[in-house]
């Protein structure tokens, strides 16, 4: 066996890991920018409501989400669930 070779696999998964690092930080950045774009939806759905006399907050449909985000991911799911909904309530 050559040295030559003995390099192409320890270098494999360098490449490997190297790249996937690439692909989970572009997907990190779509995550932000969608995350903020749901932010912003979100400010402008709870705007309409007080407009409307209504409340800040619908806990009924927070419900619904935390429910479809565990049954997408289980339980951790419900976290992230809860973290968006807490990004997602504005400051009012």
């Amino acid at each position: 066996m050559s040295s030559g070779s003995t390099t192409d696999v320890t270098d494999a998964p360098t490449d490997v890991i190297s790249g996937a690092r690439e692909r989970i930080d572009a997907l990190d950045g779509r995550i932000l920018d969608l995350v903020r774009q749901r932010m912003a939806v979100s400010a402008s759905i709870q705007e309409a409501r007080i407009a409307a006399g209504g409340r800040r907050v619908q806990l009924s449909r927070e419900m619904e989400i935390l429910d479809r985000y565990r049954e997408g991911l289980g339980k951790p799911g419900t976290t992230l669930a809860m973290t968006l909904l807490e990004l997602c309530r504005g400051r009012a």
